[in-house]
């Protein structure tokens, strides 16, 4: 039987074998949920960089660049990291530079895995089908805080460990911790994030209808993936 692991923060991938696995990077608030919105809008491809200075480079070639840091817009950038500013229509067709504090590097750190797709709430439904489909094991790469877990990405890869129960084996603690965080909030999940950190710091800025969106399921039947050093929609 195919297996499903979690790695809660990229910190502890060298614990994690990726080869010739499929590894699922999630940043719920907000980097990946932005990246599948943008797809749902006919962003045509997505390069992630971990760092600034990459980000600015392509930006000076000519590149729309997006750019996050501490959950604000980076200065001298063209998009920031609300999905909300992904839904013009003016992106439509366009590659877009992105870098964030997190998911973006869990993107970077996670290239030994076979493939790479990109998941969140909003294209849960799609990613569970096409892993269940798909004949390899599956590690979910949780973009956690600086280093630190975080309760959203957690959440999320409870909600796809259980949406694979039955056809992947669960064998390490932390699939099982992410998957009784899920049961314990998936009928309320605004209510169940509520005090966590990254909760409060977005709420901080203003950004409550992000967290609202960000937690809203099969919004998109879209999967990204990564081709090479550049996203697309499969």
């Amino acid at each position: 039987m195919r297996k499903i692991d979690v790695c809660p923060t990229p910190e502890l991938l060298h614990l994690y074998q990726l080869e010739g696995k499929i590894a699922v990077v999630v940043d719920v608030l907000r980097a990946t949920s932005c990246m599948t919105t943008a797809f749902a809008h006919g962003v045509a491809k997505i390069i992630p960089v971990a760092l600034l200075e990459e980000c600015r480079d392509l930006q000076c070639q000519g590149y729309i660049a997006a750019a996050e840091r501490d959950a604000k817009k980076a200065e001298g950038f063209d998009l920031d990291n609300s999905p909300f500013s992904y839904m013009d229509s003016k992106l439509a067709g366009k590659t877009i530079a992105v870098t964030t504090t997190n998911g973006t590097m869990a993107i970077t750190k996670s290239r030994a895995a076979e493939k790479v797709i990109i998941g969140s709430f909003l294209n849960k439904k799609a990613i569970v089908e096409y892993l269940r489909n798909s004949p390899n094991d599956v590690v979910v790469v949780c973009a956690g805080w600086k280093g630190k877990v975080n309760l959203e990405d957690m959440l999320f890869a409870g909600s796809v460990v259980c949406g694979l129960k039955g056809d992947f084996a669960v064998e390490d603690d932390s699939a099982l911790s992410a998957l009784m965080i899920y049961e314990a909030a998936k009928y309320n999940m605004i209510k169940f994030m509520a005090g966590s950190s990254h909760v409060r710091r977005l709420h901080g800025l203003g950004l409550t209808k992000d967290i609202e969106f960000c937690l809203r399921e099969d919004v998109y039947n879209v999967v990204p993936i990564l081709d090479g050093e550049v996203l697309i929609k499969l």
